[in-house]
């Protein structure tokens, strides 16, 4: 057991019981028996192999002893942890969040990794908490996601913070802060409880992670390509399987998610960890290709200027063809795309040629190439365009 020092022991006596009965059972210890100004709290032991490991909690401040007894408590915690007190006295003056663990099993001493492993693994870590985020803030998941995320997911990415990394291997620590109040105050007392967006994410993040298991899972077990869209609902995406694809490296052996939940607003079901092998990555990564394939063309936005108008009637649909480039493509090309527009559609694309605006167009791209073209599309916005 690892000793306290007298810098922690002085931090121990201002921990709040609060932070501390959350950080137990953030972390699966359970109350056994209440003893008035204290509790016994314990921890099943994995795989039930032996007694459960015990810990003391004082409840009551007053006592002289109440130091000593707070003391014990976290260099137990240390000891069952595999950890220095002052982490984990560091980690219970975290506000609530959401963790999840990324384990890598790199080759070489544990703890540690190679420097150009650990980058593209966090780069696709950070791809990964995008897409989960961008899905659940769309109004309905998509196969593709746009390019251009809107700004509600861009601010929940910059909100998650990377921790001290973990024995075993090389574990990535994340964790995701919830708003202190994640209950919004109810109009009446039969409104349903709504989980904040932070806690919906990383549910999200689970859902898809055990989809995306299942999708190469199917995959290997048929030797065929199975169809990933029916886990799009989920959360599945092609941008979600190409940010597991990086995390694993081109050779990797694979890696597993683990995740903990916030004992301010519990799970009733547990969360096993997700393990991906090699072979599932690689059917993981063929996946997203046929969903950028097949359906990755579809509701896409493209921002230009309207450059040509025909129709043959002075009334009706026309076609119109646009120059500008697609917010859903990464490479930003310009092009010139040819759609047929409804009569009022047309008609405000003829008006923002004449005053020379910017438009917006969503459709599906039925074709690239060297003459791109859009279908089922509409003018959803006119942008005007000042000298």
């Amino acid at each position: 057991m690892i000793a306290i020092s007298e810098e922690e022991f002085s931090r121990v006596k201002d921990l709040a019981t609060a932070s501390l009965l959350r950080y137990l059972r953030g972390r699966g210890w359970s109350p056994m028996r209440d003893y008035g100004r204290g509790q016994l709290w314990v921890l099943p032991v994995p795989d039930d192999t032996g007694e459960p490991y015990e810990v003391l909690v004082p409840l009551d401040r007053r006592p002289r002893d109440y130091a000593d007894r707070m003391a014990d408590l976290v260099e137990t915690l240390s000891t069952v942890e595999a950890r220095r007190p002052a982490d984990v006295l560091r980690e219970m003056s975290l506000p609530s969040a959401d963790w999840q663990f990324l384990r890598l099993t790199p080759p070489g001493p544990s703890g540690t990794a190679p420097l150009t492993e650990v980058v593209p693994a966090l780069a696709g870590l950070r791809d990964l908490m995008t897409a989960a985020a961008a899905a659940e803030a769309a109004p309905q998941p998509q196969p593709v996601q746009p390019a251009q995320k809107p700004q509600r997911v861009k601010d929940h990415v910059a909100s998650v913070r990377l921790d001290q990394t973990r024995v075993g291997s090389y574990v990535v620590a994340v964790h995701t802060p919830l708003p202190e109040t994640p209950a919004q105050e109810l109009l009446f007392d039969d409104e349903p409880f709504r989980e904040p967006f932070e806690r919906r994410v990383s549910r999200r993040l689970y859902a898809a992670l055990i989809c995306a298991r299942e999708a190469a899972d199917l995959t290997l077990r048929n030797d065929e390509l199975a169809d990933f869209a029916p886990y799009v609902p989920a959360g599945l995406s092609a941008n979600l399987c190409e940010a597991l694809v990086k995390i694993g490296g081109d050779d990797g052996p694979g890696f597993s998610f683990d995740f903990t939940w916030s004992a301010d607003l519990p799970l009733e079901q547990p969360t096993k960890p997700v393990r991906l092998a090699r072979q599932q990555l690689e059917a993981l990564d063929a996946g997203a290709k046929d969903l950028r394939a097949r359906l990755g063309r579809r509701d896409m936005t493209l921002v230009g200027s309207v450059v040509r108008l025909h129709r043959e009637l002075p009334h009706g649909p026309g076609a119109v063809t646009v120059a500008g480039s697609f917010e859903d493509r990464d490479d930003g090309r310009l092009r010139r795309v040819r759609t047929t527009l409804n009569q009022d559609d047309y008609g405000r694309a003829a008006e923002a040629h004449r005053r020379g605006d910017e438009v917006i167009v969503r459709g599906d791209l039925s074709a690239l190439g060297n003459a791109p073209r859009m279908e089922n599309s509409r003018l959803v916005a006119v942008r005007h365009v000042y000298d």
